[in-house]
């Protein structure tokens, strides 16, 4: 909204307030009533022109000045606050109004034609005549009440004779003058912006049609049914025998042209994908980038103030939702992939068994797994394949063993042994990858609870099984009347392979019993050891010397034997049922345990034979057991599973890992034979005394 104001001085008019006095006098002294406005008329139009009006110029006078006006009261308040019964506390209220009244008179006038004016004179018993002069007399009455109004001319009608009645006189004398505005040109312009019209739009769609429908079907209705089902797929074979040799080639055609779009597709969703993986390890990276420094670089300096004694400083963590409810039964490195470990997905209690899980993670991205393979039946065990990575053992509780390709896409195995091809009857509890046969064939081995050592060897599209060995306990050591009752079937829990003997391999059995075996001889045992007084839970060649193992047993032990001779080496009572053990792969001396109550013990027998050097709790919850350990094949770290799916990296410090320094001008030898001297002058140790007595 715009306003104008522009305006002139009008030079007051000489001698036109005394005429005014003088008619008035005249009127009063004669008492004749005179109209209002009589002066008007019997006086020319004069302007007044007030004291306190400025003196412009012309240039000032003819200046236009705009003003824009707002909508919007600058005095309306801004933190009006009402209670909010709902939310039960004040709210500030957003919407203020805006509105702000200047001025408001309510008039009292009818028009004298309305139905209310007519009962209003009949009440007063006013005659039609004597009210067409009082209304018309009125308006003159209130005129020197309110400011003139302006004329077209920009000047002011002097207003006379209002006062000529007797009866006003007296209220003549006690009102002041009206105060006279300035006599400037105004012109008001407005505008307002068009609302926009509304607008309905609506459609609505046909319904589909309806058809009610009923019968009753009896046996000799639904057998016309079929009849007629059959005759129909009887005809449709024969047109499609009849049909011409054109429509095949057409088909074929087209098959090949869809395969091609297949294949481009999945060209450009494997593209797509290396891109993904790569864009999400970049912002696993920046999200855990202290733990990835950590892993790179950190080094415990209070190493150096502890007595031979060392820690474990925890690194990622890595869980699947999904796999909740599940415990860790499996863990396997990839030999080619370093950072990139298989977890297999399982249930240890018996009594509630069911799905299981194949989940592969890696270090660079720890929030998800890398490839998921769910299963029908619980996971108990896997190894993947040395030179060929993405072949993956894994065995089942149904007693399947399968083998997944990470190469090829779907959820499901390529290859699966079934009752006809002669699959376990019990839970497998261990399967190994082997050397190729002499055909070139990928072969692993499996141990089960019902008594077999099976070879399977992958050929075309099947697994082929052989029995290596049967176990049993003819032959074994008897310990009393109590060993008669045992059953001739003795159950294999684990199993492992000779570093360098090609056909040489341990078992260790439910009946804590470890029995060396030999590919070429089924039939009996090279050697048994009376090993422990429960199930053997792990059993593992040595990486650097030919003649160690190690087992480990839910009795609380781990025992370290010579395999030359029946009675162990060294024997550690951890206090807790053992879950899993594992040698390291950079010292023949070193080797790591976990226990039922959560605690990773860490073992050198180069620096004490008789403790641990380090003894540290992996696990956040109590009643949480740890199951597996595994050491990185290159990275000083472990990794280690508990029984509520979660799989915890830490990382060795240096004491745990320490080599003997050099001595000025020396340089130590390197290579296996290094660490096969160490564990040998251990050996040694304990042989002198045994070959001093005989």
């Amino acid at each position: 909204m715009q306003c104008r104001l522009t305006g002139s001085v009008v030079q007051k008019a000489p001698g036109a307030k005394p005429t005014k006095a003088t008619n008035k006098k005249k009127d009063e002294e004669e008492g004749v009533d005179v109209g209002d406005g009589w002066d008007d008329w019997t006086h020319g139009k004069a302007l007044i022109k007030p004291q306190d009006q400025l003196e412009l110029t012309e240039a000032e006078l003819k200046e236009e000045i705009t003003r824009i006006l707002t909508a919007n009261n600058p005095h309306a308040p801004q933190n009006i606050v009402r209670y909010s019964f709902k939310e039960r506390s004040f709210k500030s209220t957003s919407v203020v109004d805006q509105m702000a009244v200047h001025f408001v008179l309510e008039g009292s006038l009818l028009h004298q034609d309305s139905d209310e004016a007519r009962r209003l004179r009949a009440k007063e018993g006013l005659s039609e005549e004597t009210a067409t002069v009082d209304t018309g007399t009125e308006p003159d009455e209130e005129k020197p009440e309110t400011p003139a109004t302006p004329v077209e001319d920009g000047g002011e009608v002097e207003e006379a004779g209002e006062e000529d009645r007797p009866d006003s006189a007296a209220s003549k004398t006690d009102k002041k003058e009206p105060k006279i505005t300035n006599q400037f040109n105004f012109s008001e312009r407005a505008s307002q912006t068009l609302n926009n019209p509304l607008r309905e739009r609506s459609c609505q769609t046909e319904p589909p049609p309806r058809n009610i429908f009923s019968a009753t079907a009896s046996q000799w209705e639904i057998y016309d049914a079929y009849v007629e089902e059959l005759q129909k797929q009887e005809k449709n074979k024969e047109k499609q025998k009849a049909a011409p040799s054109k429509k095949d080639s057409d088909k074929s055609k087209k098959k090949t042209m869809l395969t091609e779009a297949q294949m481009d597709d999945m060209s450009k969703m494997g593209k797509l994908s290396k891109k993904s993986t790569i864009l999400e390890r970049m912002v696993n990276q920046n999200t855990f980038d202290d733990v990835a420094q950590d892993f790179k670089y950190f080094e415990d300096a209070s190493d150096e103030f502890r007595d031979k004694e060392g820690t474990l400083l925890p690194l990622w963590k890595f869980h699947y939702d999904k796999a909740k409810r599940l415990s860790v039964t499996a863990l396997c490195w990839n030999k080619k992939y370093q950072d990139l470990f298989a977890v297999g997905m399982g249930s240890y209690d018996f009594s509630k068994q069911g799905r299981g899980m194949l989940v592969f993670y890696s270090l660079k991205k720890s929030a998800f797994p890398d490839y998921i393979y769910p299963t029908t039946s619980g996971v108990l065990c896997l190894d993947i394949h040395e030179q060929h990575s993405y072949l993956v053992a894994v065995g089942f509780y149904d007693g399947c063993v399968a083998v997944y390709n990470l190469q090829e896409e779907g959820l499901e195995p390529v290859y699966k042994s079934t009752a006809k091809t002669g699959k376990h009857t019990d839970p497998v509890w261990q399967v190994c990858w082997q050397n190729d046969d002499l055909d070139s064939n990928h072969n692993f081995y499996s141990v089960s609870s019902d008594g077999r050592v099976v070879s399977w060897t992958l050929v075309k599209n099947e697994l082929v099984f052989t029995d290596i060995i049967r176990l049993s306990v003819n032959g074994a050591v008897s310990e009393g009347p109590e060993d008669a009752q045992q059953p001739c079937i003795a159950s294999g829990t684990s199993f492992d392979f000779h570093k360098q003997i090609d056909y040489l391999f341990l078992v260790g059995t439910e009946e804590g019993k470890i029995h060396k075996c030999s590919k070429t001889y089924s039939s009996q045992f090279l050697e048994t050891y009376i090993a422990h007084s429960m199930a053997v839970d792990a059993v593992k060649w040595n990486h650097f010397h030919p003649k160690v193992f190690i087992s480990c047993s839910s009795d609380w032990t781990v025992k370290i034997w010579d395999h030359t001779i029946n009675t162990p080496m060294f024997t550690f009572d951890l206090n807790a049922a053992v879950g899993d053990v594992a040698w390291s792969p950079y010292s023949s001396t070193v080797f790591a345990a976990v226990t039922t109550d959560g605690t990773v013990h860490v073992f050198d027998l180069d620096i004490n034979k008789y403790e641990a050097i380090c003894q540290q709790l992996a696990v956040g919850k109590k009643k949480t057991k740890l199951t597996h350990i595994e050491f990185n094949p290159i990275h000083p770290i472990i990794i280690v599973g508990d029984d509520r799916g979660y799989v915890t990296s830490l990382k060795l410090s240096p004491n745990l890992r320490k080599k003997p320094k050099a001595k000025k001008g020396q340089e130590l030898p390197k290579g296996p034979e290094v660490e096969v001297a160490k564990m040998e002058r251990l050996l040694s140790l304990l042989r002198e005394p045994e070959q001093s007595t005989v």
